[in-house]
């Protein structure tokens, strides 16, 4: 206000009753206004009026359901009788939809993979079964399914909480996406090769990339790009100027090979040359005497086999490895055995990590002795003292991160804090947010245009999970300590719970489970809180406006709402 009412014989301005009425005066403004209108029947007109404006405007704005005539009303009620049969409608529609996509889009795919060998019983149970890294990996397979599907529908609903009592919303959606699914044209799929044996023979070749799927993919001929094989079996006994990326139970090379292999596989045999590197996935990975590799060698293996030369470094995960061929490069390796024949050679430094050292023969070929690692399978009752060490960093890394966040955020921090005393709201919308804020950021890192937003979700969302420490560190160091809402004293109680997290979590047998339920608590109670800080501020405590006695007429040209 332009000057403070503290007269009778003055009048309040329409601005000044305006910012009363939509509650943006401060308290002691406002409580002027409210004395004077008590003395003032014109200022107390004026502000009946622009109140009920007010109130005509905010409701015209928020209503769901608008004043209609007579008939039409008469209609809308007929047709909320009648909502069983168009709910019944409504959902055909999405089921065709549903139906629709399906069979223009995921049916084809399906039967395309099955043509080139992902059915199953053949490839999948292959990779599933025999696969060096895919043991077990069905039943997380479901979990993972199950967990994106819960974390899926939890989002749903959540974003669409306010919004599930508006049945003709609803309707439109639910009709919108039956007939877009069920009219749309399905997308032209990448032309490929596919048939149960694909061919190239010696004399032809192409030009291009080839896609190629099927039981038994041979190439003969020449690929001027890059091959992608799909298959039970894949033969290279032709020229490739690109790279081989290959998806297969068997992947062979008898030919040559410009660029790179890329291969997840049952096994793999390389008898050819391979320009540059190779990287497998596989349960046996074997190099012949005639096979060449002209830069890196990585592999993941139960068994790898390596007679021929590899000119570069030798980078290996494995069970069983034997080495009888050379390699220009370093070797580092570690698995459970490495044995290296009489007619291997090594030209830079050799490192091996494993239960026991490596067999070497005498008459082996190698720039320096190899230096052994022993690899110990600890438990969690023999750990060493350097374990306790990193406990003691850990600990102090995270108390002077809570210090930094207690800081920077105060407010927030204290926010936090009191939504992670609300066990069970916290817990809950843990469950949920812990694995879909993760699946939803690594979909949206798929796509380019989400690669950023996927990225910087997927680095808060591990901030926040480093942070759940903190948190559940201060909630128990309230318990032990008492509440309180200063700074230091909070820091104190902070460092204390971290302290009893950190060793909570070290613990033998059940530390892993204790360290799974501060993650879940401490991610709810940060979502809670961001979750609360979102939501709309009431604004403070200011005086109602004075009504008048009841019967008093109306101000003339007064609106009065219909309902």
């Amino acid at each position: 206000m332009s000057e403070t009412p503290d007269t009778t014989n003055q009048h309040l301005d329409e601005i000044t009753l305006l910012l009363y009425v939509e509650r943006q005066l401060d308290r002691h403004s406002a409580q002027q206004v409210s004395l004077h209108t008590q003395t003032c029947d014109k200022c107390l007109t004026l502000l009946r009026v622009l109140d009920r404006e007010s109130r005509l405007l905010t409701r015209s704005m928020l209503e769901q359901d608008e004043p209609l005539p007579a008939r039409l009303a008469e209609f809308q009620a007929k047709v909320k009788r009648s909502m069983h049969w168009i709910w019944g409608v409504v959902f055909a529609m999405a089921l065709l939809g549903v139906y629709s996509l399906y069979t223009g889009y995921v049916e084809p795919w399906e039967q395309r993979f099955e043509e080139a060998g992902f059915g199953g019983t053949n490839l999948l149970s292959v990779l599933v079964f025999q696969g060096a890294f895919w043991k077990g990996w069905q039943s997380m397979f479901t979990l993972v399914e199950f967990v994106a599907l819960a974390s899926f529908a939890g989002f749903t609903l959540f974003l669409v909480r306010k919004y599930l009592k508006r049945g003709t919303a609803l309707a439109v959606m639910f009709a919108s996406m039956g007939l877009l699914a069920a009219f749309a044209s399905p997308a032209s799929a990448t032309e490929f090769r596919k048939a149960d044996s694909v061919r190239v023979p010696k004399d032809e070749t192409i030009k291009s990339d080839l896609y190629a799927m099927g039981h038994r993919i041979l190439v003969e001929g020449t690929v001027d790009g890059d091959v992608f094989g799909f298959g039970e079996q894949v033969e290279i006994n032709g020229h490739v100027t690109g790279d081989v990326i290959c998806f297969c139970r068997s992947l062979r090379v008898d030919g040559q090979i410009d660029g790179n292999i890329r291969s997840m596989s049952n096994n793999i045999t390389i008898t050819g040359t391979v320009g540059r590197s190779v990287t497998t996935f596989t349960d046996m990975t074997t190099v012949d005497a005639a096979g060449k590799v002209g830069h890196n060698f990585t592999s993941f293996s139960t068994t790898v086999t390596v007679d021929g030369s590899i000119a570069g470094d030798f980078l290996s995960r494995f069970n069983n490895a034997s080495i009888g061929g050379s390699i220009g490069g370093d070797l580092r390796a570690m698995g459970e055995s490495l044995t290296i024949g009489d007619t291997a050679s090594i030209g830079g430094k050799a490192t091996y990590a494993g239960t026991k050292p490596a067999t070497v023969d005498p008459r082996a070929k190698l720039a320096s002795p190899i230096v052994f690692t022993k690899h110990e399978h600890e438990s969690r009752t023999s750990r060493g003292a350097g374990y306790y060490i990193w406990r003691i960093v850990w600990s102090g890394a995270w108390i002077l991160l809570g210090l930094v966040l207690i800081s920077l955020m105060p407010a927030f921090a204290r926010e936090t804090v009191e939504s992670a005393e609300r066990y069970g709201a916290s817990l809950g919308l843990g469950v949920l947010v812990l694995p879909g804020v993760f699946i939803a950021s690594v979909f949206a890192c798929v796509t380019i245009v989400g690669l950023l937003l996927g990225i910087s979700t997927l680095f808060l969302w591990i901030v926040t999970l480093f942070s759940s420490y903190i948190v559940v560190g201060t909630v128990v160091g309230r318990w032990i300590l008492g509440t309180t809402n200063e700074k230091w004293p909070l820091v104190g109680r902070m460092a204390v719970g971290v302290i009893i997290v950190v060793v909570a979590v070290a613990l033998p047998y059940v530390g892993g489970w204790i360290k799974f339920g501060v993650w879940i608590w401490g991610m709810g109670a940060v979502a809670l809180a961001l979750y609360r800080r979102l939501q709309p501020v009431i604004a403070p405590h200011i005086p109602s406006m004075p009504s008048a006695p009841v019967g008093t007429p109306l101000p003339p040209n007064t609106t009065v709402s219909p309902a």
